[in-house]
């Protein structure tokens, strides 16, 4: 299962944000001064830093709302286990959830209650449209 991913844990999302020019030259002052070795490298440990100051909130909200917290990966067999057991799934993630590339828009709708996710979602155009009204 984990050699057919081809997203890791590791790997990283894409954000974008406006800065004031202010901010952004007191980041790029700090950067020159060799502090960071770029903007990304501040604004990434920056974020850090910050969720580190809220990790008691964190941790106490992951378990209150059943998150799991980091990768969670669904296989077309893991779905169709799902639906021979007449059953229905509630995905909770805080991290990345990945539906197997394999997985149809059925499939993904018969087995699937509701999908929340808390960082980045990775299936397919077609699963995603089947589940549009229970993503969260």
């Amino acid at each position: 299962m984990a050699d057919e991913l081809k997203v890791r844990a590791g790997d990283t999302e894409k954000v974008t944000i406006n800065l004031g020019l202010i901010d952004l030259g007191q980041i790029d002052l700090l950067v020159q001064e060799g502090f960071y070795s770029n903007r990304t490298d501040l604004i990434r440990t920056a974020i850090r830093n910050h969720l580190s100051t809220h990790g008691d909130v964190i941790r106490q909200t992951v378990a209150r709302k059943s998150l799991v917290l980091g990768l969670q990966h669904y296989t077309r067999a893991d779905l169709e286990a799902v639906q021979a057991a007449g059953q229905t799934l509630r995905i909770q993630v805080l991290g990345l959830a990945t539906i197997a590339p394999d997985v149809t828009p059925e499939l993904a709708q018969a087995t699937i209650s509701e999908i929340s996710v808390l960082g980045a979602l990775h299936a397919s155009p077609a699963v995603k449209a089947a589940l549009a009204g229970r993503i969260r």
